[in-house]
């Protein structure tokens, strides 16, 4: 039986949802999901990378995330060293700001984890000893950060845990082998549907936008991200909208139109149906 890591037994009793721990060396640990997410940074050493029947080497300059439901372990340990940065996606009290504009942000958090399988773990991210000298900075400061626990820790700590988020996106951005760069092309597509949600969106435009043919490109997308591109951007479109009748005195028609709907019926079946509630309903009761 799979262990399950829980929350409980490795956050702070104060709720902050990060927490780090390094590994040095690593020890065998068995088979285990948990129920947070994990980016894992492999900072010297070799070993394998266990998720199921499946394995991949890893070597110092390695990143890559786990999602809390994929169990994974570590075998073959040669001096294997790494640190984990544990969250709690859940529980992250502050918006993702510009980062749905990285294509690395979507590649990296997920997309890499739902093709490892199909490119054999070759879409990973690579940093160079100088690339893993940064990002092992934004580690430090954070650790200090989490270990002072100093009035105001918490919004350093999550600034510099989004300077590091931030910063493997953008190393992801720059990768050149192949798998990554066919990942880049997918994510540049959810980049676009992102930041363009209010725009008219043509399927022909996101398929020549990935190079893919549209058979492929639909398959693709929907592995990687649970849905179609229609689904994913009528629920952008109604998240911002969401937004907007929390923060915006403007009528529910106009909130409709801004986000991209043509049509005011059609955008409140879309809203009742993500969040169970009429869009004046929801706005009354926030």
């Amino acid at each position: 039986m799979i262990r399950t890591l829980k929350k409980d037994d490795w956050f702070h009793s104060d709720g902050f949802p990060i927490v780090i721990e390094r590994r040095d060396p690593q020890e065998p640990f068995g088979l285990h999901a948990h129920e947070f997410s994990e980016v894992v940074l492999i900072t010297g050493g070799r070993g394998l990378h266990v998720t199921g029947e499946d394995s991949w080497q890893l070597s110092a300059g390695d990143v890559f995330a786990i999602g809390g439901e994929r169990p994974h372990d570590y075998l073959n340990m040669d001096r294997l060293q790494l640190v984990n940065i544990m969250f709690d996606q859940n529980s992250l009290s502050i918006e993702p700001m510009d980062l749905s504009s990285l294509p690395g942000y979507h590649a990296l958090f997920r997309l890499e984890p739902a093709w490892r399988k199909r490119h054999q773990f070759q879409s990973r991210l690579r940093l160079s000893s100088a690339e893993l000298a940064v990002a092992m900075g934004y580690v430090d400061q954070l650790e200090d950060e989490l270990q002072r626990r100093s009035p105001g820790f918490r919004c350093i700590a999550m600034a510099c845990f989004m300077q590091l988020v931030g910063y493997l996106s953008r190393c992801y951005g720059q990768a050149k082998s192949s798998d990554s760069r066919a990942l880049l092309r997918i994510a540049e597509c959810i980049t676009h549907l992102q930041t363009h949600f209010a725009d008219a969106i043509q399927l022909e435009q996101l398929c020549q936008m990935a190079g893919m043919s549209r058979r492929s490109f639909l398959r693709a997308f929907e592995a990687a991200t649970g849905c179609t591109p229609i689904a994913y951007l009528i629920q952008l479109r109604v998240t911002h909208a969401a937004r907007r009748l929390r923060q915006s005195p403007d009528s529910v028609t106009d909130i409709a139109y801004a986000v991209g709907f043509n049509d005011s019926n059609y955008f409140s079946r879309q809203f009742r149906k993500h969040y169970g509630t009429s869009p004046r309903a929801y706005r009354q009761s926030t």
